[in-house]
């Protein structure tokens, strides 16, 4: 017999596994995608728009690029990715594609995805995370999130 505590704890396991299968199935990344071309629209656009560029690195597998992906798209980071930011989705597929991208910009993949690289209008790498720092972006707040591209926002 399913107790009432079992039933719920049952429930809410079919739910979240439900949740994360939905979202790994949201293609984020297109794996054949010309990441070259992104980019060099993407410096186009951004010093036009003085704007900074943000290299995603990531996959559709990935549960935490999807945390990420979806904290990039709801209230106030929204608002400064928008105001800010180009963004080119670099996807890794299942770390064979895009490598070389990730060598160029200085973003060492073995320690996790999602990993950014932050350019500036030109193209200039201002920054690449070394260390894994989103790859527990499941378990991050959005104040981390927002502190990190508020730090890498273009001087005006």
């Amino acid at each position: 017999m399913i107790t009432p505590k079992r039933f719920t704890a049952l429930v809410l396991a079919l739910f979240l596994g439900a949740s994360l299968t939905l979202a790994a199935s949201e293609q984020i990344f297109d794996d054949n995608a010309d990441v070259h071309q992104l980019i060099t629209t993407a410096i186009a656009a951004a010093s036009r728009e003085h704007k900074n560029i943000v290299l995603d690195f990531g996959a559709n597998w990935c549960p935490d690029c999807h945390a990420l992906h979806r904290q990039m798209h709801q209230g106030e980071l929204a608002s400064i990715i928008q105001k800010y930011f180009v963004v080119v989705p670099v996807s890794v597929g299942r770390y064979d594609r895009n490598l070389d991208i990730a060598r160029q910009y200085d973003v060492p993949l073995r320690h996790g995805i999602p990993a950014l690289a932050i350019l500036d209008s030109h193209g200039k790498l201002l920054y690449s995370m070394k260390d894994g720092q989103f790859s527990n972006a499941r378990s991050m707040d959005s104040a981390s999130f927002i502190e990190f591209f508020r730090k890498w926002e273009p001087k005006r």
